[in-house]
């Protein structure tokens, strides 16, 4: 089963993200920050990461460049998820290295259609 580590400081999308991805087959893990989800990557690297941009201690663009500098980092499919919408930000996030952009707020059908064009579903 694949795994996918949900990066958001809100326990409410990250409960959300869990129910809707593990309908989708994926173990969940959850970090409410970049530091933490940057030690969780080092213990063990998940097949995907669900990405919140603004985040605190590390923002979201923060992790992704240090987690595809870390040994394996460049493994798993990054999946920002995010109100930001302006098109220099995607732009931004997709240069350092995510796979795809979801727009907040999303749901299965969003997510599910996302992660099929990254390849994971």
């Amino acid at each position: 089963m694949k795994t996918c580590l949900v990066v958001d400081d809100s326990r409410v999308i990250r409960k959300v993200a869990r129910r809707i991805l593990e309908e989708l087959g994926f173990d969940i893990a959850e970090a409410s920050d970049g530091m933490e989800a940057l030690a969780w990557c080092r213990a063990v690297m998940p097949d995907a990461v669900l990405l919140d941009w603004n985040l605190p201690t590390m923002s979201g663009l923060e992790f992704l460049r240090q987690l595809r500098q870390e040994p394996g980092g460049e493994a798993p499919t990054v999946v920002f998820c995010t109100v930001e919408n302006d098109i220099e930000r995607i732009r931004e996030a997709l240069d350092a290295g995510a796979d795809e952009y979801i727009m907040k707020p999303f749901d299965g059908d969003i997510m599910a259609c996302k992660l099929a064009q990254a390849g994971l579903a």
